[in-house]
């Protein structure tokens, strides 16, 4: 099952509390104060991890919380520290405050490590007290208590570039037949119900990343359909490939919706460079490409998946626009 937006409680662990204590050894039954601080708190961390690809083990488990510190001790020794937690999210994950909305952290890559609730500091024993006028003090501190937070998880998958087009437009086909994904492929609207990441290797070791997202219709940066609720899951892409099948009624009609539908989701995601691939080519029983009207489009494509056909030319047209982009330092933020 694909999960991309849950809420957590996390709980940091509180200080350990100081020590009271007075040095107690043979021939010294008066000695001067020997009480330890208190050891720290946990923190509570989220780390990277590219082996996992959703946040459902986060709806299995919503509580999290590090260990406390132990209290000092006598003869000056400080308590030790508590283990932090660490919480696993795969690398596009977006941590918020789910009380305040403020963003956190953002975790792009394996093995990156945020803290996103600090554990307290240890509390003062009675030996940290002492002066030249109280040479005997009895004060000491409690622990602080660490950081509780409500937190909310959002996945926005990473990939080079995000299939865009209406339900049947072929791009659940297309993935499976460029890549090693295994998307559900069947013949009526909705088939892809979850987003879909596949790589795409080409010669020499050459691969990019392909992402493809459940169809797009009218009215769904508002909700229609599954579009505003797995859009965001093309905003970090640096390119997007529109997909119109050759049979659709109006291919310049399609188009426009397309892009007005992204448009109105994101300005800045419509501003990405972007291409059309006209799709099923071999309904056509011929190699043809429609000449239509584009916002700025770096090339129009037509394929033929389950034909193999333009195959060669639509990866090469990808990888040289994904190589500019990566010389001009552009693409997905």
């Amino acid at each position: 099952m694909f999960i991309d937006l849950v809420k957590v409680r996390v709980e940091a662990g509180t200080g350990g509390s100081g020590c009271t204590s007075f040095r107690r050894e043979w021939r010294m039954p008066m000695g001067g104060p020997d009480g330890g601080d208190g050891g720290r708190g946990g923190d509570v961390v989220v780390r990277g991890d590219s082996n996992l690809s959703t946040l459902l083990d986060f709806t299995y488990r919503d509580s999290w919380k590090a260990q406390r510190g132990e209290h000092g001790m006598g003869s000056n020794k400080t308590g030790r520290s508590g283990d932090s937690v660490t919480l696993p999210v795969p690398p596009g994950t977006i941590v918020k405050d789910a009380d305040t909305g403020e963003v956190i952290c953002e975790v792009l890559e394996n093995g990156e490590e945020f803290i996103v609730a600090k554990g307290g500091r240890g509390g003062k024993g009675n030996a940290f007290f002492v002066t030249a006028t109280h040479q005997a003090p009895r004060e000491w501190q409690p622990g602080e208590e660490g950081e509780i937070r409500n937190l909310e998880l959002e996945l926005k998958l990473i990939a080079d570039v995000g299939l865009v087009g209406q339900p049947n437009a072929g791009k659940s086909t297309l993935l499976s037949v460029v890549s090693a994904a295994r998307p559900k492929i069947a013949d009526y609207p909705f088939t892809t119900l979850a987003p879909n990441l596949g790589v795409v290797q080409m010669s020499d070791h050459r691969t990019f990343v392909v992402a493809d997202i459940p169809g797009i219709i009218e009215g769904a940066h508002e909700g229609k359909g599954l579009g505003l609720q797995f859009l965001r899951h093309i905003e970090r892409t640096r390119l997007l490939a529109f997909l119109i099948p050759i049979d659709a009624m109006d291919w310049q009609e399609e188009y426009d919706k397309l892009r007005a539908e992204v448009k109105r989701y994101s300005a800045d995601l419509a501003a990405r460079p972007h291409c059309v691939v006209f799709t099923k080519l071999d309904l056509m029983g011929e190699d043809y490409t429609p000449d239509i009207k584009t916002d700025g489009a770096f090339a129009l494509f037509s394929i033929s998946a389950a034909a193999r056909q333009g195959l060669d030319k639509l990866k090469d047209g990808l990888w040289r626009k994904l190589l500019e982009l990566k010389k001009a330092g552009g693409g997905a933020p």
